[in-house]
């Protein structure tokens, strides 16, 4: 369903009411498109009190594809490095470098603060570098017109870690992420032959990919170059079968939750899988009360126990090939909770549980990173039927002031996906505009 409200403000006549009745603004987003690949304009380049990445992340920024200046009118990006701040007094140079700027930066643009993974060893250190984080929370939700900001902790010397991070961050690719807080590890990233399609000769799994965002999910790791297998119900397969042929992708009619999918999964992909999208899900909303044993069941067999059944089957018989990603669908529902689904919001919260602690090992010993996307108010036909009132509010409270589309948590998945992204391993990213509700 159309956005009315955002249609309407984007006219002269809406923005004259909505800014007389003091109501929320939204800036539509751009987001990729072969037309509009990168952001138009400059990045500006500052430091906050040193670097602790020196010369290195000079060519890392320079790859971004942005012209990279010390001084720019309208900036349409500015990555801040403050990895060089150890004390609470060091964070006056993050006001003095960003005040005078941050009004400059272009409808749009994108605020990227480098910062370190907090020292165990000094809390002096960590409580600067942790100041970040709210720092850039707060910061996120003041800037408007369609900008967002993020922070990226770099292990100190590790620049090259973080270049398909920015790559995303400082793309139109990211549109409705803010607020988010990422953190790499020094895992060197793997090579990139082609940077317009970084998935090229590797082979993807998307489960729940006959619609909505799985189809999103599976369209956008097919343009960057991957050979997609889609899965969904057999109950799905006319759909899946449209979505399939459209891609050039291969249908797999499977139920995930069945006792031999793994082993169906790796009959479907002999020569293994190089990216696994857990994305099926289901809903049985009803209040606790009223929530009969069998629908607690089914969400918490279908959106969690068929996610550590498969994956645990896959990894031991090695289907998931060295160098692989596996990427999971959590939700905000299970960060913040949600009203009438405590089901769901119990599975989505163990995603995130089962990548905190599968992905150090799953790195360890399989070569293999393990990352969760976790959308806000995403667009959908579930949405769409959702009652109007409610529907708007979930829409107009997050930074943004709109609902995110499929493609926002596809972009997402598929930078988790890259090779390049070896160093991104652990971490559960919100796609939901930078919304109030949660962390």
């Amino acid at each position: 369903m159309a956005d009315r409200y955002l249609h309407l403000t984007g006219t002269a006549p809406g923005r004259f009411l909505t800014r007389r009745l003091g109501l929320p603004q939204p800036v539509r987003l751009r987001r990729w498109t072969l037309e509009t690949p990168a952001l138009d304009g400059p990045l500006l380049h500052l430091t906050a009190g040193g670097s602790a990445l020196g010369a290195s992340l000079a060519p890392v920024l320079a790859a971004t594809g942005l012209q990279v200046t010390g001084q720019a009118d309208r900036p349409a990006g500015i990555v801040l490095d403050a990895t060089g701040i150890t004390t609470a007094a060091g964070l006056a140079a993050v006001h003095a470098r960003l005040h005078p700027v941050v009004r400059s930066l272009a409808t749009g643009g994108r605020i990227v603060v480098l910062g370190t993974p907090l020292s165990a060893d000094d809390h002096h250190q960590a409580a600067a570098q942790q100041a970040l984080e709210g720092f850039v929370r707060s910061l996120g939700k003041e800037i408007g017109r369609g900008a967002t900001a993020q922070l990226l902790r770099v292990v100190p010397g590790a620049a090259a870690s973080a270049e398909s991070t920015l790559r995303f961050l400082l793309s139109p690719r990211s549109a409705y992420v803010s607020g988010q807080v990422v953190e790499l590890t020094d895992a060197a990233p793997d090579p990139v032959a082609d940077w317009a399609a970084p998935l090229s000769g590797r082979t993807a799994l998307v489960t729940g990919a006959a619609r909505g965002i799985g189809a999103s999910v599976a369209s956008v790791l097919a343009r960057d170059g991957a050979q997609v297998i889609c899965l969904d119900v057999p109950q799905a397969q006319e759909d899946l079968v449209r979505t399939a042929d459209r891609l050039g992708a291969t249908a797999l009619p499977l139920d995930i939750t069945a006792p031999d999918a793994a082993g169906r999964i790796a009959a479907a992909a002999p020569d293994g899988l190089d990216v696994l999208v857990h994305n099926a899900g289901i809903t049985r909303d009803r209040r606790l009360a009223n929530m009969p044993a069998e629908r607690w069941a089914q969400v918490v067999e279908v959106n969690l126990d068929s996610v550590l059944r498969t994956t645990d089957a896959l990894l031991k018989a090695g289907t998931v090939n060295r160098g692989g990603r596996i990427v999971a669908t959590a939700s905000i529902a299970g960060i913040a909770g949600n009203n009438g689904q405590t089901n769901y919001a119990a599975s989505k919260a163990g995603i995130i549980g089962l990548v905190r602690s599968l992905a150090p090992r799953a790195a360890a010993d399989h070569g293999v990173t393990v990352n969760a996307v976790a959308p806000g108010f995403i667009e959908t036909k579930m949405t769409a039927a959702v009652p109007l009132f409610i529907r708007e509010a979930g829409r107009r409270m997050n930074s943004l002031s709109q609902g995110g589309l499929p493609v926002d948590v596809a972009e997402t998945t598929a930078w988790f996906a890259q090779p390049a992204s070896s160093a991104v391993n652990g971490q559960v990213v919100r796609v939901c505009g930078q919304s109030l509700l949660g962390a």
